[in-house]
């Protein structure tokens, strides 16, 4: 498969007004490929959402080189859409704002930026809520909502920040499956960064587990899942309960070193 984003010898540091600057990455190297569905795990403070940031052109490297399509990353890039934990919605626009915001600041004709909300409202099962703000929406909902104002624009890639953290444990299966869903109907380069193993194995064809901060790649698992494992209802098939356990042991290490260094 085509190497979609590569990274080679990345190095991410956040400099401090006192005291010593903290590493975040150290010489990391990873390549996702195009169309795969890459999730990243490790400990809390490893560098996944600094790595992710760095994807989408939010942040610059210290050193190293980070590669979309071969070009080197240099601020936003328009083939990346983002989708965080918390929404990141406008408050004071309804879900058909939301959704249309991107598209108006692309100058996207009128009658197309029309369509391809309406197509993002059906796909994502929010008709009947066009017109409702985000304070009268639930959690599952609100994601919906960032997560179609991101589709709409067609990124090659979709970088996704803990999207579903933030909400209860129904809705997030709910979630799981609709992306999944969504990710084979269209095919894009996803990369999920999330703290629950369980469900970086369920999404994900492979998955990247960090080292304990300055963060690396301490190993990539093929996760990929038979269609029967991924019907079963409890998500406690014998595979995917064996690939969870094997991410898990490698996660538990580098989760041990931070507690040793206090961190």
């Amino acid at each position: 498969m085509a190497v979609k984003i590569e990274a080679r010898g990345l190095y991410k540091v956040y400099p401090r007004d006192k005291g010593e600057a903290v590493p975040a990455l150290a010489g990391l190297d990873l390549q996702v490929y195009e169309n795969e569905f890459l999730a990243i795990v490790g400990p809390s403070g490893c560098g996944k959402s600094t790595l992710l940031y760095l994807m989408a052109g939010f942040l610059d490297a210290t050193a190293g080189e980070l590669l979309l399509d071969g070009r080197p990353i240099r601020g936003p890039q328009r083939d990346c859409g983002i989708v965080f934990q918390h929404f990141a919605l406008f408050p004071w626009k309804t879900v058909k704002g939301n959704i249309l915001y991107g598209l108006e600041e692309r100058k996207v004709p009128r009658a197309e930026r029309e369509r391809l909300a309406r197509h993002y409202i059906a796909q994502m099962k929010l008709t009947g809520f066009e017109n409702s703000y985000p304070h009268q929406l639930s959690g599952g909902m609100k994601q919906r909502v960032a997560i179609a104002r991101t589709l709409a624009l067609d990124p090659a890639v979709l970088l996704m920040d803990e999207p579903f953290g933030a909400l209860d444990a129904q809705t997030r299966r709910l979630m799981q499956e609709e992306l999944l869903a969504l990710w084979e109907r269209k095919k894009k380069t996803v990369v999920f960064v999330t703290h629950d193993v369980r469900e970086a194995v369920y999404l994900a064809d492979r998955v990247a587990v960090m080292t304990a901060r300055p963060g690396r790649i301490k190993a990539i698992v093929d996760t990929r899942l038979s269609a029967a494992a991924r019907r079963h209802e409890l998500l406690e098939s014998e595979e995917l309960v064996a690939k969870a356990n094997a991410v898990w042991a490698l996660v538990r290490e580098e989760v041990e070193k931070s507690a040793a260094l206090g961190e």
